[in-house]
Formats: structure tokens, sequence, C-alpha cells
């Protein structure tokens, strides 16, 4: 099981545990988007302290019809007690679950400031 808290800015917030290629390893909050289909968003800043090996670019469509490109890397997840590699798109200022990671779990959300933030494996 995955804990956090719906911080000051109504987002449900986990703290999660990257490594790089090297053992290297950080911890990030990340902001869990539903309707981000990928896996996790890292600031490229933290991609490059960590040196992440790149995968490939990445493509996507914004709400206002634009397309970005942005640097895809492959980075381990410690993901409910376990290391898991996946990918991580280089992005913006803050780092997103996606709905490839919550794949076959729960998520618990109490909306409210200060809220607990269940993801717990479906069995």
């Amino acid at each position: 099981m995955i804990e956090g808290v719906v911080n000051d800015a109504h987002e449900a917030v986990v703290t999660l545990s990257l490594q790089g290629p090297d053992g290297q390893a950080q911890d990030i909050e990340a902001v869990i988007d539903t309707g981000y289909s990928g896996f996790l968003t890292v600031p490229t800043t933290l991609a490059k302290e960590l040196d992440l090996p790149f995968a490939y670019i990445g493509w996507a469509l914004l709400a206002n019809d634009a397309e970005v490109a942005f640097d895809v890397h492959d980075v381990t997840v410690l993901w409910d007690g376990r290391p898991r590699h996946v990918k991580a798109d280089a992005a913006g200022s803050t780092s997103l679950v996606g709905m490839l990671l919550l794949d076959r779990h729960n998520v618990s959300i109490e909306v409210e400031r200060g809220g607990r933030v269940l993801i717990e494996a479906r069995e």
C-alpha cells in the first residue's frame, strides 16, 4: 500500500523513491493525475540529476491542440515496496503519477485538505 495526502492545492500527492542507473536515489512528491495515460512524469532537471537513460522522443497533444515533444527516460521507481522499471516522460516542473503506473490498483482519496490518499494493489 502507498499512502499520501491531499495538499493545500487539493492535489492527491504521494512520495515515491526514484533510482537512477548508478544506484543514485531521490524521493519525489508526485501528483496523481487520472487524465495522464502514461506511467510517470519527472521534471527535466531531475532526469538529468539522476542521469536517467534516454529511451525515445515522446509526443503529446495539449488541450489547446498544440503538439509538443519531450524526452522519455527509463527509471526505476519503488512502487508498493518493490522496484518497478517504467518509462518517465521528462516534462514540466511537477512529477505526475499516471494511469499506467496505477494499473491494477485501487485509489482512494479523501478529498479535503490533509485528506488521506491510498493506493492499493488489487488481488
